[in-house]
Protein backbone atom coordinates (compact mmCIF):
# COMPACT_ATOMS: atom_id res chain seq x y z
CA UNK A 1 0.00 0.00 0.00
CA UNK A 2 1.04 3.24 -1.06
CA UNK A 3 0.11 5.85 2.19
CA UNK A 4 -0.96 9.21 1.22
CA UNK A 5 1.39 10.28 3.80
CA UNK A 6 3.87 8.13 6.15
CA UNK A 7 4.60 10.33 9.08
CA UNK A 8 6.28 6.88 10.71
CA UNK A 9 9.23 6.78 7.57
CA UNK A 10 9.35 11.03 7.81
CA UNK A 11 10.40 10.84 11.45
CA UNK A 12 12.17 8.08 11.31
CA UNK A 13 14.51 9.58 10.05
CA UNK A 14 15.16 12.63 12.39
CA UNK A 15 14.98 9.47 15.69
CA UNK A 16 17.96 9.80 17.43
CA UNK A 17 17.89 13.32 16.95
CA UNK A 18 14.20 13.38 18.54
CA UNK A 19 15.73 11.38 21.09
CA UNK A 20 18.66 13.77 22.58
CA UNK A 21 16.39 16.45 21.80
CA UNK A 22 13.97 15.18 24.65
CA UNK A 23 16.46 14.02 26.62
CA UNK A 24 17.88 17.82 26.44
CA UNK A 25 14.54 19.03 27.46
CA UNK A 26 13.82 16.44 30.00
CA UNK A 27 17.04 16.67 31.85
CA UNK A 28 16.78 20.74 31.68
CA UNK A 29 13.48 20.59 33.44
CA UNK A 30 12.18 23.67 31.77
CA UNK A 31 9.09 22.66 29.76
CA UNK A 32 7.39 25.98 28.86
CA UNK A 33 8.75 28.94 27.28
CA UNK A 34 12.28 27.91 27.48
CA UNK A 35 15.34 28.11 25.35
CA UNK A 36 14.59 26.00 22.66
CA UNK A 37 11.48 28.20 21.97
CA UNK A 38 13.62 30.97 21.78
CA UNK A 39 16.10 29.33 19.65
CA UNK A 40 13.19 28.34 17.26
CA UNK A 41 11.36 31.61 16.97
CA UNK A 42 15.28 32.91 15.83
CA UNK A 43 15.83 30.04 13.33
CA UNK A 44 12.28 30.10 11.70
CA UNK A 45 12.27 34.02 11.75
CA UNK A 46 15.75 33.86 9.97
CA UNK A 47 14.49 31.50 7.70
CA UNK A 48 11.81 33.32 6.63
CA UNK A 49 13.37 36.87 6.34
CA UNK A 50 11.13 38.36 9.24
CA UNK A 51 12.11 40.47 12.56
CA UNK A 52 10.12 38.23 14.89
CA UNK A 53 8.65 35.38 15.12
CA UNK A 54 6.04 33.96 17.66
CA UNK A 55 5.39 30.13 18.59
CA UNK A 56 1.86 29.75 19.94
CA UNK A 57 0.00 26.48 20.09
CA UNK A 58 -1.81 25.65 17.12
CA UNK A 59 -1.82 27.43 13.50
CA UNK A 60 -5.61 28.15 14.37
CA UNK A 61 -4.68 30.71 17.70
CA UNK A 62 -2.20 32.22 15.23
CA UNK A 63 -4.63 33.72 12.77
CA UNK A 64 -7.58 34.37 15.93
CA UNK A 65 -3.55 36.18 18.39
CA UNK A 66 -2.74 38.22 15.05
CA UNK A 67 -6.94 39.52 14.49
CA UNK A 68 -7.07 39.86 18.45
CA UNK A 69 -3.94 42.30 18.36
CA UNK A 70 -4.77 44.40 15.28
CA UNK A 71 -7.93 45.13 17.91
CA UNK A 72 -5.59 46.03 20.87
CA UNK A 73 -3.60 48.40 18.58
CA UNK A 74 -6.76 50.14 17.19
CA UNK A 75 -6.74 48.62 13.50
CA UNK A 76 -9.39 46.42 13.88
CA UNK A 77 -12.72 46.30 15.98
CA UNK A 78 -15.51 43.85 16.82
CA UNK A 79 -17.73 43.96 13.72
CA UNK A 80 -15.12 45.02 11.00
CA UNK A 81 -15.30 42.41 7.84
CA UNK A 82 -12.37 40.47 6.82
CA UNK A 83 -12.26 38.76 3.15
CA UNK A 84 -11.19 35.56 3.15
CA UNK A 85 -11.39 32.20 0.24
CA UNK A 86 -14.89 30.44 0.49
CA UNK A 87 -13.34 27.43 -0.40
CA UNK A 88 -10.50 27.53 2.32
CA UNK A 89 -9.71 25.34 5.25
CA UNK A 90 -12.99 26.32 8.09
CA UNK A 91 -9.99 27.29 10.71
CA UNK A 92 -9.06 30.34 8.97
CA UNK A 93 -13.21 31.08 8.65
CA UNK A 94 -13.08 30.53 12.41
CA UNK A 95 -10.56 32.29 13.44
CA UNK A 96 -12.35 35.47 12.12
CA UNK A 97 -15.16 34.57 14.11
CA UNK A 98 -13.66 34.07 17.53
CA UNK A 99 -12.00 37.38 17.05
CA UNK A 100 -15.87 38.42 16.78
CA UNK A 101 -15.42 39.84 13.32
CA UNK A 102 -17.06 39.14 10.03
CA UNK A 103 -16.00 36.78 7.53
CA UNK A 104 -16.84 37.76 3.90
CA UNK A 105 -16.47 34.58 1.44
CA UNK A 106 -14.90 35.12 -2.11
CA UNK A 107 -14.75 33.13 -4.79
CA UNK A 108 -11.28 31.72 -5.99
CA UNK A 109 -9.59 30.95 -9.43
CA UNK A 110 -10.96 27.57 -10.96
CA UNK A 111 -7.50 26.64 -12.00
CA UNK A 112 -4.99 27.70 -8.61
CA UNK A 113 -7.71 27.13 -5.97
CA UNK A 114 -6.62 30.31 -4.70
CA UNK A 115 -8.88 33.03 -3.92
CA UNK A 116 -9.27 35.25 -7.40
CA UNK A 117 -8.15 38.78 -6.31
CA UNK A 118 -10.73 41.05 -8.86
CA UNK A 119 -13.63 39.21 -7.29
CA UNK A 120 -11.86 40.47 -3.39
CA UNK A 121 -12.16 43.79 -5.47
CA UNK A 122 -15.74 43.33 -6.23
CA UNK A 123 -16.39 42.20 -2.47
CA UNK A 124 -14.96 45.12 -0.55
CA UNK A 125 -17.48 47.29 1.53
CA UNK A 126 -17.28 50.20 3.78
CA UNK A 127 -17.03 47.60 7.00
CA UNK A 128 -14.03 45.82 4.67
CA UNK A 129 -10.89 46.09 6.81
CA UNK A 130 -8.52 43.18 5.86
CA UNK A 131 -7.94 41.04 3.72
CA UNK A 132 -6.78 36.96 4.12
CA UNK A 133 -5.41 35.27 1.52
CA UNK A 134 -4.50 31.59 2.02
CA UNK A 135 -1.65 29.91 0.72
CA UNK A 136 -3.71 26.63 -0.51
CA UNK A 137 -1.96 23.24 -0.97
CA UNK A 138 0.85 25.06 -0.37
CA UNK A 139 0.43 27.47 -3.98
CA UNK A 140 1.48 31.62 -3.35
CA UNK A 141 -1.64 33.62 -3.77
CA UNK A 142 -1.42 36.26 -6.06
CA UNK A 143 0.08 38.78 -3.42
CA UNK A 144 1.23 41.45 -5.65
CA UNK A 145 -2.11 42.24 -7.09
CA UNK A 146 -3.53 41.25 -3.22
CA UNK A 147 -1.32 43.43 -1.48
CA UNK A 148 -2.34 46.80 -4.04
CA UNK A 149 -5.47 46.33 -3.91
CA UNK A 150 -5.43 46.37 -0.13
CA UNK A 151 -2.65 49.43 0.16
CA UNK A 152 -5.55 50.95 -2.19
CA UNK A 153 -8.33 50.13 -0.05
CA UNK A 154 -6.13 51.16 3.07
CA UNK A 155 -6.53 47.18 4.27
CA UNK A 156 -4.44 45.23 6.72
CA UNK A 157 -2.98 42.09 5.00
CA UNK A 158 -2.95 38.57 6.73
CA UNK A 159 -1.65 35.28 4.94
CA UNK A 160 -2.86 32.37 6.30
CA UNK A 161 0.59 30.17 5.28
CA UNK A 162 -0.41 26.93 7.43
CA UNK A 163 0.37 25.01 4.15
CA UNK A 164 2.67 27.12 2.26
CA UNK A 165 6.17 26.39 4.97
CA UNK A 166 9.16 27.39 2.15
CA UNK A 167 7.52 29.67 0.48
CA UNK A 168 9.54 32.76 -1.14
CA UNK A 169 6.65 34.90 -0.04
CA UNK A 170 5.89 38.32 -1.83
CA UNK A 171 5.80 41.65 0.59
CA UNK A 172 5.83 42.44 4.27
CA UNK A 173 3.18 41.03 5.37
CA UNK A 174 1.90 39.02 8.79
CA UNK A 175 1.46 35.65 8.83
CA UNK A 176 0.48 32.69 10.38
CA UNK A 177 1.61 28.99 10.52
CA UNK A 178 0.72 25.52 11.59
CA UNK A 179 2.95 22.65 12.49
CA UNK A 180 0.36 19.92 12.27
CA UNK A 181 2.65 16.54 11.78
CA UNK A 182 1.01 16.63 8.25
CA UNK A 183 2.40 19.85 7.23
CA UNK A 184 5.72 20.17 4.82
CA UNK A 185 7.48 21.35 8.48
CA UNK A 186 5.59 19.15 11.24
CA UNK A 187 6.05 19.22 15.00
CA UNK A 188 5.34 15.63 16.25
CA UNK A 189 1.99 17.24 17.76
CA UNK A 190 0.29 20.35 17.84
CA UNK A 191 2.14 23.80 16.86
CA UNK A 192 2.16 27.11 15.23
CA UNK A 193 4.04 30.39 15.00
CA UNK A 194 3.34 34.33 13.51
CA UNK A 195 6.00 36.48 11.59
CA UNK A 196 6.14 39.66 11.03
CA UNK A 197 7.99 42.96 10.77
CA UNK A 198 5.70 44.82 12.79
CA UNK A 199 7.59 45.64 16.14
CA UNK A 200 3.88 46.87 17.86
CA UNK A 201 2.00 43.82 16.95
CA UNK A 202 4.57 41.49 17.75
CA UNK A 203 5.06 42.88 21.52
CA UNK A 204 1.16 42.67 21.77
CA UNK A 205 1.67 39.22 20.23
CA UNK A 206 4.57 38.31 22.91
CA UNK A 207 2.12 39.15 25.31
CA UNK A 208 -1.30 37.78 24.24
CA UNK A 209 0.10 34.26 23.59
CA UNK A 210 1.04 34.05 27.29
CA UNK A 211 -2.20 35.26 29.11
CA UNK A 212 -1.98 38.82 27.75
CA UNK A 213 1.40 39.25 30.14
CA UNK A 214 5.07 40.29 29.60
CA UNK A 215 6.33 40.21 33.06
CA UNK A 216 4.60 37.33 35.31
CA UNK A 217 1.64 37.91 37.55
CA UNK A 218 1.41 41.24 35.45
CA UNK A 219 -1.37 41.20 32.91
CA UNK A 220 -1.78 43.96 30.01
CA UNK A 221 -4.36 42.44 27.97
CA UNK A 222 -6.98 40.21 28.58
CA UNK A 223 -4.93 37.58 26.70
CA UNK A 224 -4.90 33.51 26.24
CA UNK A 225 -2.41 30.26 26.96
CA UNK A 226 -1.02 29.93 23.70
CA UNK A 227 2.40 28.75 23.77
CA UNK A 228 4.73 26.76 21.15
CA UNK A 229 5.45 23.75 23.91
CA UNK A 230 9.00 23.64 24.57
CA UNK A 231 9.65 20.05 23.66
CA UNK A 232 7.89 20.87 19.76
CA UNK A 233 9.94 23.48 19.37
CA UNK A 234 12.90 21.41 20.03
CA UNK A 235 11.63 18.64 17.15
CA UNK A 236 11.04 21.86 15.08
CA UNK A 237 14.84 22.65 15.19
CA UNK A 238 15.62 19.43 14.32
CA UNK A 239 13.35 19.23 10.93
CA UNK A 240 13.70 22.74 9.81
CA UNK A 241 17.40 22.35 8.75
CA UNK A 242 15.75 20.27 6.02
CA UNK A 243 12.70 22.16 4.96
CA UNK A 244 14.02 23.32 1.67
CA UNK A 245 15.40 19.81 0.63
CA UNK A 246 12.08 18.35 1.36
CA UNK A 247 9.97 21.06 -0.66
CA UNK A 248 12.48 20.48 -3.66
CA UNK A 249 11.82 16.57 -3.33
CA UNK A 250 8.16 17.25 -3.15
CA UNK A 251 8.39 20.06 -6.92
CA UNK A 252 10.26 17.00 -8.38
CA UNK A 253 7.40 14.45 -7.74
CA UNK A 254 5.20 17.33 -8.35
CA UNK A 255 6.78 17.80 -11.81
CA UNK A 256 6.27 14.13 -12.47
CA UNK A 257 2.86 14.25 -12.23
CA UNK A 258 1.87 17.38 -14.41
CA UNK A 259 3.95 16.23 -17.19
CA UNK A 260 3.44 12.35 -17.18
CA UNK A 261 0.01 11.87 -15.93
CA UNK A 262 -2.28 11.83 -19.33
CA UNK A 263 -5.80 10.81 -18.74
CA UNK A 264 -8.70 12.86 -19.96
CA UNK A 265 -10.81 12.51 -16.65
CA UNK A 266 -8.35 13.75 -14.70
CA UNK A 267 -7.88 17.29 -14.67
CA UNK A 268 -4.24 18.31 -12.95
CA UNK A 269 -3.54 21.36 -10.88
CA UNK A 270 -2.53 24.79 -12.94
CA UNK A 271 1.02 25.57 -11.24
CA UNK A 272 2.12 28.87 -11.97
CA UNK A 273 5.82 28.25 -11.08
CA UNK A 274 7.36 25.48 -9.50
CA UNK A 275 9.51 28.14 -7.25
CA UNK A 276 5.75 29.52 -6.84
CA UNK A 277 4.44 26.21 -4.73
CA UNK A 278 5.62 23.95 -2.00
CA UNK A 279 3.03 20.84 -2.78
CA UNK A 280 1.91 20.82 0.73
CA UNK A 281 -0.38 18.92 -1.29
CA UNK A 282 -1.03 17.86 -4.81
CA UNK A 283 -4.39 17.56 -5.91
CA UNK A 284 -6.53 16.36 -8.89
CA UNK A 285 -10.21 17.09 -9.79
CA UNK A 286 -12.50 14.44 -11.90
CA UNK A 287 -15.92 14.36 -11.91
CA UNK A 288 -16.34 10.30 -10.66
CA UNK A 289 -14.18 11.15 -7.77
CA UNK A 290 -15.45 8.20 -5.68
CA UNK A 291 -14.81 6.09 -8.31
CA UNK A 292 -11.62 7.17 -8.99
CA UNK A 293 -10.08 6.68 -5.42
CA UNK A 294 -12.02 3.41 -4.94
CA UNK A 295 -10.10 2.16 -8.01
CA UNK A 296 -7.00 3.79 -6.57
CA UNK A 297 -7.95 1.85 -3.35
CA UNK A 298 -8.26 -0.92 -4.85
CA UNK A 299 -4.46 -0.82 -6.88
CA UNK A 300 -2.96 -0.10 -3.30
CA UNK A 301 -3.06 3.60 -3.33
CA UNK A 302 -4.10 6.19 -0.80
CA UNK A 303 -6.01 9.35 -1.16
CA UNK A 304 -7.58 11.69 0.76
CA UNK A 305 -10.18 14.62 0.17
CA UNK A 306 -8.76 18.42 0.78
CA UNK A 307 -11.87 18.80 1.90
CA UNK A 308 -15.44 16.80 1.42
CA UNK A 309 -17.41 19.86 2.75
CA UNK A 310 -17.19 23.74 1.69
CA UNK A 311 -17.28 26.12 4.44
CA UNK A 312 -20.59 27.71 3.63
CA UNK A 313 -22.36 24.16 3.79
CA UNK A 314 -20.87 23.02 7.29
CA UNK A 315 -23.37 22.63 9.87
CA UNK A 316 -21.65 24.92 12.27
CA UNK A 317 -22.34 27.58 9.60
CA UNK A 318 -26.42 26.98 8.92
CA UNK A 319 -26.87 30.57 8.31
CA UNK A 320 -24.92 30.08 5.25
CA UNK A 321 -26.21 26.81 4.00
CA UNK A 322 -28.54 28.03 1.53
CA UNK A 323 -25.47 30.24 -0.35
CA UNK A 324 -24.19 29.94 -3.53
CA UNK A 325 -20.50 29.44 -4.25
CA UNK A 326 -20.55 27.55 -7.20
CA UNK A 327 -16.52 27.91 -8.51
CA UNK A 328 -16.17 26.05 -4.59
CA UNK A 329 -18.72 23.36 -4.86
CA UNK A 330 -17.52 22.48 -8.18
CA UNK A 331 -14.12 21.85 -5.95
CA UNK A 332 -15.25 20.90 -3.28
CA UNK A 333 -16.92 18.00 -4.94
CA UNK A 334 -14.39 17.26 -7.66
CA UNK A 335 -10.59 17.26 -5.69
CA UNK A 336 -9.05 14.12 -4.57
CA UNK A 337 -5.20 14.69 -3.10
CA UNK A 338 -2.37 12.15 -4.20
CA UNK A 339 0.52 11.10 -2.10
CA UNK A 340 3.43 13.27 -2.10
CA UNK A 341 6.00 13.71 0.47
CA UNK A 342 9.96 13.76 0.85
CA UNK A 343 9.81 9.89 1.74
CA UNK A 344 7.46 8.31 -1.55
CA UNK A 345 10.22 6.87 -3.85
CA UNK A 346 10.76 6.61 -7.70
CA UNK A 347 8.95 3.59 -8.04
CA UNK A 348 6.12 4.54 -6.08
CA UNK A 349 6.07 7.63 -8.24
CA UNK A 350 5.77 5.20 -11.53
CA UNK A 351 3.43 3.25 -10.07
CA UNK A 352 0.61 6.20 -8.98
CA UNK A 353 0.92 7.73 -12.52
CA UNK A 354 0.57 4.22 -14.11
CA UNK A 355 -2.01 3.23 -13.08
CA UNK A 356 -4.13 7.33 -13.10
CA UNK A 357 -3.16 6.68 -16.70
CA UNK A 358 -5.38 3.37 -16.50
CA UNK A 359 -7.99 4.92 -15.13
Amino acid sequence: MIKFLDLQKINANYQEQLQQKMKLVLDKGWFILGNEVKVFETNFANYCGTKHCIGVANGLDALILILKAYIQLGKLQKGDEVIVPSNTYIATILAIFQADLVPVLVEPDLETYNINPELIQQNISAKTKAIMPVHLYGQLCTMERINEIAKHHNLLVIEDAAQAHGLNFEGNNTKAFSFYPAKNLGALGDGGAITTNDDALAKVLFSLRNYGSDKKYHNEFIGINSRLDEIQAAFLNVKLTDLDADNDQRRTIAKRYLSEIKNDKIVLPKVKSLEKHVFHLFVIRTENREELQDFLLKNDIETVIHYPIPPHKQKALKEWNDLSFPISEKIHNEILSLPISQVITDAEVDYVIEILNKY
